[in-house]
């Protein structure tokens, strides 16, 4: 039963665009909040999260949905679009949707907004919140693999837990990587090197992620570094893979949640490799955060965070959005059904 009167419970749907979630939430919150929504995951405070996928011709939709439970209970369902070649035909974002954030108490939908915004500032969240946990102490040097929307992103949230000193950037696309090289040597106040060979940069790196759409893996063992963090961020999908086998098995595998990598991530490649299993991997994120499982402990073992991204991310920052929205008077109201 929800505790507020009739009068107390909203009427209308707050629609928020991207710019309206841009502005109203800032990286570091937004690590705080998710953050939080793995910890709510491990004391069973939340519930799901759950996946859809369906793919079509030239890409493929995906349905996340969870909740976390609390004095103001929150539901999100995302139905993102993912259409790698979206920019070339068509002049969109690859990554397009919306979030729809619902009141748990009574299903009122609270809030519906652009989903593109919230995905990559959760995902870059949860890679701050990981390495904080995993990465060494006096890490300093990144590779970031994919120069997309979430790649700039990834960087300030490793830029926030570790003093970046120098970042190797890697694309196809050398227009894009002089792009980016600038911006975030501007943005971030440390060197951007375009780096032609991967395996170089990754091997002089303390730090890497991959975010790229990848269908076929092109990290492994050999080119990482003992004592090295690797975020494997683009395999959202089980078509997706970027990290080999060989590197899944001899690295410490810290899981956003088990079972949906073990279905959709990097795990799901190397378990059907052969090169381990499942309860391989060394925890889930959530673990690590309550100290049920340790994060790093030793300077010399590889760290790897599986990030498929969950729906607790996205209920996590839809919520922190729609909070900021009520309280500066944001957004459009609307009057979706009869209530």
């Amino acid at each position: 039963m929800d505790p507020r009167s009739d009068t107390e419970i909203p009427k209308a749907t707050l629609v928020l665009t991207a710019a309206d979630v841009w502005r109203l939430l800032d990286l570091p919150s937004c690590m705080t909040a998710v953050e939080q929504a793995f910890v709510a995951h491990a004391e069973s405070r939340a519930f799901g999260p759950a996946i859809l996928g369906v793919h079509v011709s030239g890409g493929g939709f995906h349905v996340k949905a969870a909740g976390v439970s609390g004095p103001q209970s929150r539901f999100a369902a995302k139905l993102n679009a993912n259409f790698p070649g979206n920019a070339a035909r068509f002049g969109l974002p690859t990554i397009q949707g919306v979030v729809v954030l619902s009141d748990a108490e009574n299903g009122f939908p609270l809030a519906v907004m652009d989903s593109g915004s919230i995905t990559v500032l959760r995902t870059a969240a949860a890679t701050g919140v990981a390495a904080k946990r995993l990465a060494r102490e006096d890490a300093r040097v990144a590779t970031v693999c994919g120069l997309g929307a979430q790649s700039r992103a990834q960087l300030r949230a490793l830029a926030l837990v570790r003093p970046l000193e120098k970042i190797f950037a890697v694309d196809v696309d050398s227009a894009r990587a002089r792009t980016f090289a600038a911006d975030m040597s501007r943005d971030l106040g440390v060197p951007v090197e375009i780096a032609t060979d991967l395996a170089r940069a990754a091997r002089a790196s303390d730090l890497i992620v991959t975010c790229t759409p990848a269908k076929r893996w092109f990290l492994d063992r050999a080119m990482v570094r003992p004592g090295a963090f690797v975020a494997a961020v683009g395999a959202d999908s089980e078509e997706k893979q970027e990290i080999a086998p060989d590197l899944m098995a001899s690295a410490k595998v810290v899981c956003d949640v088990r079972a949906q990598c073990a279905e959709i991530g990097d795990l799901h490649h190397a378990v059907a490799a052969g090169a381990m299993t499942v309860d391989d991997a060394h925890a889930e994120l959530a673990d690590v955060l309550t100290g049920r499982r340790p994060g790093r402990e030793s300077a010399d073992e590889i760290t790897l965070f599986d990030s498929t991204g969950t729906a607790l991310q996205d209920v996590a920052a839809a919520a922190l959005v729609h909070a900021r929205a009520l309280a500066e008077g944001a957004g459009t109201r609307v009057r979706l059904g009869d209530a």
